[in-house]
């Protein structure tokens, strides 16, 4: 008979409940896949308005980032797996009411199709371009007669990718900071923001810039406003919500949060934007990498402010 010693009551291994605790694969899977839904979102809505011509960059060239950012975003989970070998049992059931089931159902569907869809322009991005095999011919050649029933799903399938990985972190009750229904919503459009920025350092045309930038203006006043609904909610919530929301005001991730999130990330990029709009030369690689590194430390932010902040005290 195997004799084992407890010297506390708390934190008793297989008996207390634990977390295993997130490190940098999360956030790095949630920021991946919040950039592709937003690339993807944005080329084939376009697409579906009949601009594949004016909007070049953000139909043709911009996607060809998104599969990258899936596929790194896909190792970036499997790193983080506790049971590597029986990933496969994800794709044995679905079930409705996990957001992890959504999450990996979603993302089995919109990696293929976003090959595809960088596949079906590979001839117009790079003219001389041919298939080796016929049956790759053929396939290109369907997928661009259905293309508008293709962005219809992807359109679809990215908003559903895009609000997931804020649902993934708000389904877990037992973190104050994380319990909120609106952190779907926030990392939609925050992902949204990234994908528009990717979008605004590939292209070229002037008259590109200017929709896009108008757009990205209008998600980033978007999600400002979620950031200072969530944090107000907190505020006048339970004192544990409170807590949770002191971790921002005042707490250990004050500095990141409101100068490379808030200001950095978000705030300066819009002014440099609008002083843009307004006739001022700005380099756009400026706005447009503070927003997307702002998205990155926003993301790694969030999950490890909310596995530090519970209700057990």
């Amino acid at each position: 008979m195997k004799e084992e010693l407890f010297v506390s009551g708390r934190n008793i291994p297989n008996i207390d409940p634990y977390l295993n605790i997130w490190h940098w694969q999360i956030p790095l899977y949630l920021f991946l896949g919040g950039l592709a839904a937003g690339i993807l979102f944005f080329a084939a809505l376009f697409t579906i308005m009949g601009k594949e011509d004016q909007m070049y960059a953000t139909v043709k060239k911009a996607p060809i980032l998104a599969p990258i950012a899936l596929v790194l975003g896909l190792i970036a989970l499997f790193l983080d797996l506790k049971h590597q070998l029986f990933f496969w049992r994800l794709y044995t059931t679905f079930r409705i009411d996990s957001p992890m089931s959504w999450g990996a159902w979603v993302l089995m569907a919109i990696t293929p199709l976003s090959f595809l869809w960088v596949a079906s322009y590979a001839k117009e991005l790079r003219p001389g371009w041919d298939w080796k095999y016929d049956i790759l011919n053929k396939i290109e050649a369907f997928v661009i007669e259905k293309r508008i029933w293709l962005a219809w799903i992807i359109i679809v399938l990215s908003v559903i990718l895009g609000i997931y990985t804020g649902i993934l972190l708000s389904a877990f009750n037992a973190r104050p900071l994380w319990n909120t229904s609106i952190l779907g919503p926030l990392f939609l459009v925050s992902g949204m923001s990234t994908g528009a920025a990717a979008i605004l350092l590939m292209s070229k045309s002037a008259a590109e810039r200017r929709i896009i930038g108008g757009i990205d203006i209008l998600l980033i006043v978007i999600e400002l406003f979620f950031i200072t609904h969530m944090i107000m909610g907190f505020q006048a919530g339970s004192q544990t919500q409170i807590d949770a929301a002191q971790l921002f005001l005042g707490g250990p991730f004050t500095v990141p949060f409101w100068v490379f999130v808030v200001i950095l990330g978000l705030i300066f990029p819009v002014i440099l934007e609008i002083m843009e709009r307004l006739g001022v030369h700005m380099p756009v690689i400026v706005p447009a990498g503070l927003i997307i590194i702002g998205g990155l430390i926003f993301r790694f932010i969030m999950v490890e402010a909310g596995q530090i902040t519970r209700y057990l005290y």
